[in-house]
């Protein structure tokens, strides 16, 4: 019987040693960052300072460094990036560096699962040199971005006494252009490509041409009011205004105009007190 009890207790007490959860040294992270199109995604472990000596110290100058605590670090680029420049194909990739007293080696390595003890310079994906700045103490590694567009981000490593940047550069127009032109094979494929330009800031004749395309075959609130909205952008608002009134005209009684209805009057309304009154009484003229 006692040896009986003895077997339980030992089991329960394996069980509830199994399911304690414990804080980590070096506690796991993750950060992701979209930069236009592109999704980048950060896993990694973060080492403390604890009082010690980091670089020259615990990590060693022109040596391979993991690049953070535990198990390799790892990135994820859903498209191409350019890396100081250099192109990095999309993928997952472990993050190794060479730190030195000046500026580093960053590098992609397609092992993402390798360690210091089994990296292999072979496997690289990508080497760059980034510069290495002195920066206020920093108690815990960290992986972040900054300096956000929507074609360009930086990635920052820091920890202890150093920071490095790594710029990243990715050809999000030419991607959007090129999705732009497979999409656009019907009139719902214009619209997307109209909405898409109009909302990316920028080729705004692009996006006049495929709206204007769209429009020639069948007049809708929603072609209308985008046309509206990227003559406004290009600071046209005397066309722009009977667009919007059209639109708002057309839209009674279309299931989805409700969510369009307050833009659309707020619309009216800007470009009415952006326009000389005069103006405004003179009639949308209709294309021979």
């Amino acid at each position: 019987m006692k040896k009986l009890f003895f077997a339980v207790l030992t089991c329960i007490s394996l069980s509830a040693t199994a399911q304690l959860r414990l804080p980590q040294p070096s506690p796991a992270a993750s950060v992701s960052q979209v930069v236009g199109t592109t999704d980048i995604s950060v896993k990694y472990s973060r080492p403390g300072l604890k009082g010690r000596d980091v670089f020259g110290g615990v990590v060693a100058y022109d040596k391979v460094w993991r690049t953070g605590a535990n198990g390799a670090t790892q990135i994820t680029i859903s498209n191409d990036v350019l890396v100081a420049g250099q192109k990095l194909t999309a993928g997952t990739y472990s993050i190794f560096s060479i730190p030195t007293s000046g500026a580093w080696t960053l590098i992609f390595n397609k092992d993402i699962s390798a360690s210091e003890q089994t990296y292999s310079q072979d496997k690289d994906a990508l080497r760059v040199s980034v510069k290495s700045s002195p920066v206020a103490k920093t108690e815990w590694f960290t992986i972040d971005f900054s300096d956000l567009s929507d074609s360009t981000a930086n990635m920052n490593i820091t920890w202890a006494d150093k920071k490095i940047v790594a710029p990243l550069a990715i050809e999000t127009s030419k991607m959007i252009e090129t999705a732009i032109a497979k999409a656009t094979t019907d009139n719902a494929g214009l619209m997307r490509g109209a909405a898409d330009y109009l909302q990316g800031k920028g080729k705004l004749d692009q996006a006049l041409k495929l709206v204007n395309s769209s429009i020639a075959g069948a007049e809708t609130f929603r072609n209308l009011w985008t046309k509206a909205q990227i003559l406004s952008k290009l600071g046209n608002y005397g066309e722009a205004l009977p667009l919007a009134q059209k639109a708002l005209s057309l839209g009674q009684g279309d299931p989805s105009f409700g969510f369009f209805k307050d833009a659309i009057t707020k619309g009216i309304a800007d470009y009415t007190a952006k326009i000389p009154a005069a103006v405004q009484a003179v009639p949308l003229k209709k294309k021979k």
